[in-house]
């Protein structure tokens, strides 16, 4: 099993039964060089046949999607961040503008000091402990020999279990379809030894695509690097395997709390109590058929 001394183990393949798996592959989404191109939305829907959905800017920001659905497998959020809120944490003065950005009427080519954008491409985390695997009632939802987890479209009965056991609201069933739908990873792609096309599209590699251990080891480096420039508020998201999804296949590094970013800050599956609450519902049937049985004997004498 794959593993790494910072993080401890890291693939769920074996146990899903691969006993020569791979190396666990996943995404490292690091959003302090995110520009909001959304070069990755767009090549996702063009490799994976993902249909339109719409245009429409939402009334309140630049960002067209608003959020992961079964249309949107890639989301690239927009946070418009008042200065008062960065420069309340901040150690020392941070640029928090867009390059080239300036007050409406100003002639200066100085940045903007008044707020500064948050951008995050957002995705299925493809959890190590996956509620939607637990409750998919025909083997649709399944784990791939990369440690990924893939919806099956043409297995999936539209039931929508899955939709409520996801910690995260990834999973979306289509419009006029039922299906679920979700990031794959591209799992045609990796499974040519491909690169996934959101990562691919990237221009400054926010997106990082690779073996997990590694991209844990490089995230880290990361945040230190950022944090001896000054940089306040940098964090790993997902990264745990011990927080209640088990870690992800898919993590992030934040410049703010996960909230900011609509992220849950402690995620966990839904399902994870019910190996105890089946065990509990045992033995009170046990307790109760007891019971009949000394009330029933009792009577007949």
């Amino acid at each position: 099993m794959g593993h790494n001394s910072l993080y401890g183990p890291l693939d769920p393949a074996p146990e899903a039964g691969y006993t020569d798996a791979p190396p666990r592959m996943g995404f490292f989404t690091d959003t302090s060089v995110c520009i909001g191109c959304k070069a990755c939305e767009v090549a996702c829907k063009e490799w994976n046949l993902v249909p339109d959905d719409g245009f429409d800017l939402l009334g309140t920001s630049y960002d067209n999607t608003g959020g992961l659905t079964a249309n949107s497998w890639r989301h690239v959020a927009f946070i418009e961040q008042p200065a008062v809120d960065v420069l309340a944490t901040a150690a020392e003065p941070q640029f928090l503008g867009m390059p080239g950005s300036d007050l409406p009427g100003r002639t200066t080519d100085a940045p903007r000091s008044d707020f500064r954008w948050l951008m995050m491409s957002n995705v299925c985390k493809h959890c190590t402990h996956a509620g939607c695997l637990d409750v998919c009632p025909t083997g649709s939802l399944f784990r791939t020999e990369f440690g990924t987890v893939v919806v099956q479209e043409d297995i999936c009965n539209g039931c929508g279990y899955c939709i409520p056991a996801c910690p995260y609201g990834v999973i979306d069933r289509r419009e006029g379809d039922g299906r679920a739908w979700k990031c794959t990873m591209c799992y045609d792609r990796i499974g040519d030894g491909l690169t996934p096309a959101c990562a691919q599209a990237c221009p400054t590699q926010s997106i990082q695509y690779g073996e997990l251990s590694e991209l844990r080891d490089r995230a880290q480096q990361r945040v230190d690097q950022l944090g001896e420039q000054g940089v306040a508020g940098a964090r790993l998201y997902g990264h745990d395997p011990g927080d209640g999804v088990g870690g992800n296949g898919a993590f992030f590094l934040l410049l703010d709390e996960p909230e900011v970013y609509g992220l849950p800050p402690d995620p966990v599956v839904p399902s994870r109590d019910l190996p105890a609450m089946w065990k509990r519902a045992g033995l009170a049937g046990l307790a109760m058929a007891a019971a009949v049985a000394v009330s029933f004997l009792g009577g007949r004498s």
